[in-house]
């Protein structure tokens, strides 16, 4: 039996990269992905592309600022498939970047609301139909928020994705006795579109070939190979799974050995 069979996951944050790939894992181990994002045309594109004649895919524009917006996506879950049994929450503002003396604190507040307080909201709409059955929280959060990296500034990012941490820790007391398991992957530099684009800048940047850049990257790692979108969706997706029953409160680093804990 695959690790979904039977399972409907809500996927948020559903784009090209991380999203797509939770959900592609999602039905590829049995399971019904209802997918979120902001933009129609990406989840439309996502769904087709996993699912294509539409028995185990479904999707609604999501924005997670907006908590009607949640709760119609979790409402959408439950009357497309009959229940929610995990929500692995990928959406996530990534492209701001800077650090303490350069912030603007009025973006940081939005980098927030988006990050910590969307993810929140996504959770507690979910919260009904995962009580009825239990289930799974998973956050994707980000390496950043236990060490900063050398080569950009994302302090806002990694202070909202911190923050999502520390709450796990109360959510998996609170939610636990419903027998709800909640648990965050901490990806660090992870291959696909987001790295893929990094490499590429400073590679025209600097003049250099994108291979003297990735080796940057991977020289610091204890593996020679970069996590990629797939791997850190197949991190989340086990913690989804029954398979990771006993896990709760815990964060597990997805990143090739580059940091170590």
């Amino acid at each position: 039996m695959s690790l979904l069979t039977g399972r409907t996951v809500v996927v948020s944050g559903v784009g090209a990269g991380l999203g797509h790939q939770v959900a592609a894992a999602v039905v590829r181990d049995g399971g019904n992905a209802v997918l979120g994002a902001r933009t129609e045309a990406n989840l439309a594109k996502s769904a087709a592309e996993i699912d294509p004649d539409g028995a185990h895919a479904a999707y609604r524009a999501t924005d997670i600022t907006d908590e009607q917006q949640c709760v119609e996506l979790a409402e959408l879950a439950v009357e497309r498939f009959g229940r929610i049994d995990a929500v692995v929450h990928v959406a996530a503002w990534d492209s701001h970047f800077g650090g303490l003396e350069d912030a603007d604190f009025t973006t940081w507040q939005s980098v927030i609301d988006v990050n910590l307080l969307g993810t929140l909201r996504m959770t507690r709409a979910c919260l009904p139909a995962l009580k009825a059955c239990g289930g799974s929280v998973v956050f994707i959060g980000t390496q950043s928020s236990v060490a900063a990296p050398s080569q950009v500034r994302q302090a806002a990012y990694a202070a909202s994705k911190g923050a999502l941490t520390s709450a796990m820790y109360s959510l998996a007391r609170e939610l636990g006795p419903h027998r709800i398991r909640v648990n965050t992957v901490l990806p660090g530099w992870m291959w696909g579109p987001p790295v893929q684009a990094y490499v590429q800048f400073t590679a025209q940047t600097e003049g250099v070939a994108e291979s003297e850049v990735l080796g940057r990257l991977t020289e610091r790692m204890a593996l020679p190979d970069l996590a990629t979108d797939g791997d850190v969706a197949d991190a989340a997706v086990f913690l989804a799974s029954d398979r990771a029953r006993a896990i709760t409160g815990q964060s597990l680093l997805v990143n090739a050995g580059e940091l170590m804990r």
